[in-house]
């Protein structure tokens, strides 16, 4: 412990560094590749073999039946058989544990009210059939269903749209009045969407259903990636302002001095808001089955962790090569080395 500390107090002093703007094209290539493997591995190569993005029926519509207190609820089998039985091969229902004893099946859209092959009441009564229990049921045993037309479920859509259009705009807009420039602006905000597709693609990649409950989640991200660049740009404009005409260091050492002196500060805060998380997705995933806990902390474990590796390898690099062209931060790096050659 004693040693992490005086790692931390060197890091802060100057003492030892850890270069990380010089070796942003490294960073920047990384990135990329793990962009393109998020969007390409979901959208194009993954769903040949029925993977990819796995929407809820909250946003494409469709039918939901839980089976609740029945003995064989372990045995996904029974479901799948029971769903085709009525609709045929042609329908892959989507099951889930819920709780100890419960059973979740999603299927695109049956028909509620009647239909030769489609008629949800068949679907429910073949499930609590297959799985011995009541139909209807009550609150502790049976077989409920429920119908979510698509016309709700592209509300839901649009809205969430709506709300991360807002967000974004908000961002850059209080971003680049705080820090009086633009370009922290746009590097904090390439490094939110850069967060927001790896998340994403995670999702696609696992399989994991993509719910209103992940939305929330995502959402989330934004706010704790913004917060970590935040604190991040914060130091580094208190060190960048005070460079003076005759700067010791370059403009790029100088924003990489701030991002090691936050560096461990931004390693604690992740590891303690990790934990937690961790906790509720191994209990909402493993021990109560909860779709909701399960959506949402993993949306949130795998955003920390990118946020923090965005802040430190994306934002800050990216504000030293949105700057480097200006003829101030030119004429003090001319300056800088010039001091140090003399010297």
């Amino acid at each position: 412990m004693a040693g992490l500390t005086q790692f931390g107090n060197d890091l802060y002093t100057g003492v030892k560094s850890i270069d990380f703007i010089k070796r942003r094209r490294l960073w920047y290539l990384i990135s990329g590749l793990a962009v393109i493997v998020s969007v390409v591995l979901p959208t194009l190569v993954l769903p040949s073999v029925g993977r990819g993005f796995q929407f809820g029926i909250e946003f494409t519509g469709g039918s939901e039946f839980t089976v609740s207190g029945s003995s064989r609820y372990a045995d996904d089998e029974l479901a799948k058989q029971a769903v085709q039985s009525v609709t045929g091969p042609s329908v892959e229902p989507l099951i889930a544990r819920v709780g100890q004893t419960g059973v979740r099946i999603q299927t695109s859209q049956l028909d509620p009210t009647g239909g030769a092959t489609t008629n949800s009441d068949r679907v429910a009564e073949a499930l609590a059939t297959a799985y011995g229990v009541p139909y209807p049921g009550d609150d502790e045993r049976g077989v409920s269903s429920s119908f979510i037309g698509p016309t709700w479920g592209a509300d839901i859509s649009g809205s969430a749209i709506r709300g991360l259009v807002i967000f974004l705009v908000l961002v850059a807009v209080v971003m680049a009045v705080y820090f009086r420039t633009w370009k922290m602006s746009v590097a904090g905000l390439i490094a939110l969407f850069h967060d927001l597709i790896i998340t994403a693609g995670v999702y696609g990649i696992i399989g994991f259903e993509i719910t209103p409950a992940a939305v929330i989640g995502f959402l989330t991200i934004l706010g704790y990636s913004l917060y970590d660049t935040v604190v991040v740009f914060d130091k580094i404009r208190e060190n960048t302002s005070s460079m003076g005409e005759h700067p010791s260091r370059t403009f790029s050492e100088t924003v990489n001095l701030a991002v090691n002196q936050t560096l461990v500060r931004s390693i604690n805060t992740s590891i303690v808001g990790l934990l937690p998380i961790a906790s509720i997705l191994f209990i909402g995933t493993t021990l109560l089955g909860a779709g909701t806990l399960r959506d949402i902390s993993l949306a949130l474990f795998i955003g920390i962790i990118v946020g923090t590796y965005s802040t430190v390898f994306i934002a800050a690099p990216l504000y030293v090569d949105l700057r480097s062209t200006e003829p101030r931060v030119k004429a003090l790096d001319r300056r800088a080395l010039e001091a140090r050659a003399h010297a």
